[in-house]
């Protein structure tokens, strides 16, 4: 998502998706809307009107979600610092987690950084699957026990 970047950033992250660094081998693909990504990529300072809409966008990503800031005007405002315009950095509004340093980054740096990303998500979702207890029916000869059938009877 372009919080207000000079594109730089944002034609490095199309770069990334091409032939050349293969990002789709490490199963990252580039989705058209935020309820079906689970990363989102956020380049620029954030400016003053994309601020409530990088909020929006990133409540509707489903979670477990992580955040990616491309760039160094997302982590800096970098040149921008003293623009009436800005309200940035990212991490005033999001929790950031990882930034891709650069101005713009190489595109590797983008593969490695959602790679990372994908990481924290991995992460995040066998600690919420250790979490949550779940009863699984053990299956003996074909039957589920725990449904009132012992193991070998056939239920009519």
């Amino acid at each position: 998502m372009n919080a207000g970047s000079c594109n730089g950033c944002d034609i490095e992250l199309v770069a990334s998706l091409s032939p050349r660094y293969d990002a789709e081998q490490l199963g990252v693909r580039l989705e058209g809307s935020p309820r079906h990504a689970d990363i989102l990529c956020i380049t620029g300072p954030v400016t003053h009107n994309a601020a409530k809409a990088i909020q929006t966008v990133y409540g509707q990503v489903c979670g477990p979600k992580a955040v990616v800031a491309i760039g160094s005007c997302p982590a800096t405002t970098n040149v921008f610092i003293d623009s009436r315009t800005i309200d940035g950095p990212l991490d005033k509004h999001l929790p950031v987690d990882v930034f891709v340093p650069g101005c713009p980054p190489r595109p590797d740096a983008i593969v490695q950084g959602i790679a990372r990303a994908a990481g924290i998500l991995a992460e995040r979702a066998a600690k919420r699957l250790s979490d949550v207890s779940v009863m699984v029916p053990i299956v003996e000869n074909g039957c589920a026990c725990g449904d009132g059938a012992k193991a070998g009877e056939v239920q009519q």
